[in-house]
């Protein structure tokens, strides 16, 4: 089982945003707060790590998609991932050309876990939506609100396979 986890805004988010609403939590994004931009700073949204270490602990490979493409702030993630406990997982991101769901359908995890891209302009900035429909078939979707966390989802990685909000 292969677990793909989107990281800004699902799983990490800005420094800042620690004890502000979910909705302030976007508005800074939307006002682009200074504080976006400090990636090295980044921390946990909700319990995310022991919501992914749970996952882990029953065998799943957790993997990440950051939203970076420079090399240099993809290694700012892996450094959060790994000061703040998350479970070892590849961070995969686009190069070149390359966009979200190209490199989810290299991955092709079992399940993709991303947020609804409210701050940012919504679905058309997701994973999942423009996947092809043969590779959107095979993959799980599992769609959370942006800076709502992943503490709400199933322990259980059987009922996260048929999750639906």
């Amino acid at each position: 089982m292969k677990i793909m986890v989107f990281l800004h805004g699902t799983a990490i988010m800005q420094r800042s945003a620690l004890g502000r609403t979910r909705e302030e939590r976007v508005r800074q994004v939307i006002d682009r707060d200074e504080s976006i931009y400090d990636f090295v700073s980044y921390v946990p949204v909700g319990n995310a790590v022991t919501k992914m270490q749970t996952w882990n602990e029953q065998d799943a490979e957790i993997v990440y998609l950051s939203s970076h493409s420079r090399a240099e702030d993809v290694e700012k993630d892996r450094w959060v991932l790994m000061t703040h406990g998350f479970p070892n997982g590849w961070v995969f991101f686009c190069q070149n050309d390359d966009e979200y769901p190209d490199v989810a359908e290299r991955v092709s995890p079992d399940i993709l876990i991303e947020d609804d891209c409210e701050s940012i302009g919504g679905e058309k900035e997701m994973t999942n939506p423009h996947l092809r429909p043969e590779v959107k078939a095979k993959i799980k979707s599992v769609v959370v609100k942006e800076f709502g966390g992943l503490d709400h989802l199933p322990d259980e990685i059987s009922a996260l396979e048929s999750y639906s909000k």
